[in-house]
């Protein structure tokens, strides 16, 4: 009796310092032959669980000679509790065998199993025996099978069994709401949340989770909101999880302000927070601020996971910032990029818009398994930066590797034809979409069907699709159009466009600008001042050209005409040996291209002063002669610009990789890769 009440004590005690310690009682309750106590047994069990040890409470259990209800119970329930859902049905099925029939808390346990193996089969026969022992009625075992029904999204008897709890509690709202989310009903967990707080509830940290979640799926900012205001007014605004939500759901809404403002005044932030905020500004077009985020969490000696590294990469690739892109991949280890499709294309896609095609299709190779995902990104970087055979070729290895390609193959192939004006190709490949795969085409399909034939001066089929097409064309499609008539100097046409896309986009400068300019060139004097009077009165400005360039890990970003960089003199100075350089060639700077140009940067400005020669000028004073400027811009190369820059490459005997909203122009010994079509 002694050595029982001094295990029992022992195991009450002390079996939390270690693990080892408790393999030290396991040996003195054999040595005391109190191998076959229940009682002390299940302490053991639960102690052996609580230190995540599965396999050997498994051979604990084993040892048994008559295992009663209470053993199994614990077997069951530590194994759920270890993610251990095949083993925990296994024991369920030895009870069963065994003749005991289980009880109230065996059922959630067994439910929840079901539940994570989407073993439908079997959770709806455990069903059945819950009604075949009465414990239908019980609050905890209905819950198990609300969220059994809601986790195989069969929501008819989800809600069946929430509707029929009368006392709903907590863990009851959460998995009618999961069940809902999980099927894409999300506003009708929102709902669900509203209704639950209306008997009186008080979430957990967890139901919030959720209901912010429902609301990043519905982009609605409005419901984030007052849920954001709850949690102040409960007191919850100090929990990590919740606010990681928060932040997340603003991300999702588009508000930065608020997310960034939510994060910076949490107390505590790991990881999933910061990958949050980065890939927020990542995914909201605001890649500097990504990386500054970024590396502020590297301060504090934080090292990123897969979610941080893709919203990494993502602003990488808009920036072309090849090094720290380079940087933050070796954060990690490649077997994680190569056997992780997300983070695989992510890296892919950074070399492919840094102008690392090479790279990028090392990385493809490389890849354990490759999906259709992986294909697409590898695609769209073959046919952006030119390679257009080998983007043919990619499709041949999809339909060899029996994927079905999706709307995404069919636009990076239309993308590749467009850069190489292949008419002819982009006609099969558009129009064999629908015929042979069955696939709808979508408005960008569109887009990119009229982009090729416009650029091929085929205006009129161009207009002819967009006039015929099922669906409404949109800025994207008539800006097509309108690339077209500048490439070709249809100012008939253009005009006509010009209107469209002012009614579609009645904020953008851009097109007012240009339709002032064509009235000025076709002499209509009183349209052109009309034009300049309404965009004064709505207060239009215009789009500013920014271009970046990285050197040494560190992102630069010039404005046209800009002056507020510290190396600001020795620039405009390396710009003045460059124009007289440029001048002694025979280059003479024109404007022609001001009037066809929707994006032009601000006409007060001198030509030599946009953003793209001012950040070539600044990679030419700080980089090695041997090392390739890389620069990317916000709008498009102007025809001036591009002349240009063609030229500086002989001249200068350097390689320039220039990255505009169109595709890549790679500069050497006087020649551009996109063959002055773009």
């Amino acid at each position: 009796m002694a050595a029982l009440q001094e295990i029992k004590s022992a195991l009450f005690s002390q079996c939390s310092t270690s693990f080892i310690h408790l393999k030290h009682i396991h040996a003195r309750i054999f040595r005391f032959h109190l191998n076959q106590n229940s009682y002390l047994l299940n302490m053991l069990l639960k102690s052996v669980f609580h230190f995540n040890h599965p396999d050997y409470a498994a051979s604990v259990f084993n040892e048994t000679h008559e295992p009663n209800i209470f053993l199994y119970n614990t077997m069951i329930c530590g194994l759920v509790s270890n993610d251990c859902f095949d083993q925990a049905i296994e024991f369920f099925h030895s009870m069963r065998g065994d003749g005991l029939l289980p009880n109230n808390f065996t059922f959630p346990f067994v439910l929840k199993s079901c539940s994570r193996n989407r073993d439908f089969g079997l959770g709806a026969k455990v069903h059945s025996l819950v009604v075949k022992v009465g414990s239908d009625s019980d609050v905890f075992v209905k819950t198990g099978l609300l969220g059994f029904y809601a986790k195989v999204e069969n929501l008819v008897d989800a809600r069946k069994m929430f509707d029929d709890i009368p006392d709903k509690n907590v863990v009851s709202w959460t998995a009618m709401m999961s069940g809902y989310i999980g099927v894409g009903k999300f506003r009708e967990a929102v709902d669900l949340f509203k209704q639950s707080l209306e008997t009186g509830l008080i979430p957990d940290s967890y139901t919030l989770v959720r209901a912010l979640s429902a609301c990043s799926h519905l982009g609605d900012s409005s419901a984030g909101g007052w849920i954001h205001k709850y949690v102040v007014d409960i007191g919850m605004g100090r929990n990590v999880f919740v606010n990681t939500a928060l932040v997340d759901m603003y991300v999702k809404c588009g508000n930065m302000e608020e997310a960034l403002s939510i994060f910076e005044e949490m107390p505590e932030k790991d990881i999933v927070t910061w990958g949050a905020i980065i890939q927020g500004y990542a995914a909201n077009g605001l890649p500097k601020e990504a990386l500054e985020i970024f590396s502020q969490m590297q301060k504090q000696n934080l090292k990123p996971d897969c979610y941080v590294t893709v919203g990494v990469l993502s602003a990488c690739a808009r920036l072309g910032a090849l090094e720290l892109g380079e940087q933050a991949s070796r954060m990690m280890d490649m077997n994680d990029f190569l056997s992780n499709p997300v983070m695989g294309t992510a890296l892919v896609d950074m070399y492919a818009k840094c102008g690392k095609m090479a790279l990028a299709w090392e990385v493809f190779k490389g890849m354990k398994k490759k999906d259709l995902v992986i294909f697409n990104a590898v695609m769209s970087g073959l046919a952006m930066t030119g390679h257009v055979k080998a983007a043919f070729s990619c499709f041949g290895l999809v339909q060899k590797c029996g994927l079905k390609p999706d709307g995404n193959t069919f636009l990076a192939l239309l993308c590749a034809c467009t850069h190489a004006g292949l008419v002819n190709d982009g006609r099969s490949y558009f129009y064999g979409m629908s015929s042979f795969y069955n696939l709808p085409h979508t408005i960008e399909h569109y887009g990119s069907m009229v982009d090729l034939l416009a650029r091929a001066g085929l205006l009129d089929e161009a207009h002819r699709i967009i006039s015929t097409m099922p669906l409404k064309a949109n800025a994207v499609v008539w800006g097509a159009l309108l690339g077209g008539c500048r490439l070709h100097r249809n100012t008939h046409l253009a005009e006509h466009v010009l209107k469209k896309l002012i009614e579609l986009e009645p904020w953008n400068s851009g097109n007012y600008v240009l339709l002032s300019n064509i009235y000025s060139a076709n002499q209509k004097w009183d349209d052109s001042e009309n034009i300049r009077s309404v965009m004064n009165f709505k207060g239009i400005t215009k789009v500013r050209g920014y271009s970046w360039i990285e050197v040494n890990g560190i992102v630069h970003e010039f404005l046209v005409g800009d002056t507020s960089h510290p190396m600001k003199d020795k620039i405009y100075l390396k710009l003045a040996e460059l124009a007289k350089e440029l001048r002694e060639v025979g280059y003479v700077p024109t404007t022609e291209f001001v009037l066809f140009d929707i994006e032009e940067e601000e006409k007060e400005h001198f030509l030599g002063c946009h953003s793209e020669k001012i950040a070539l000028a600044f990679g030419l004073i700080t980089l090695k002669s041997d090392v390739v400027i890389r620069i990317v811009k916000n709008l498009r190369v102007c025809g001036d610009c591009h002349t240009a820059i063609k030229l500086i490459s002989k001249i200068t005997g350097r390689e320039i990789i220039v990255r505009d909203t169109n595709r890549f122009h790679h500069f050497i010994d006087g020649a551009c890769s996109c063959r002055d079509y773009w």
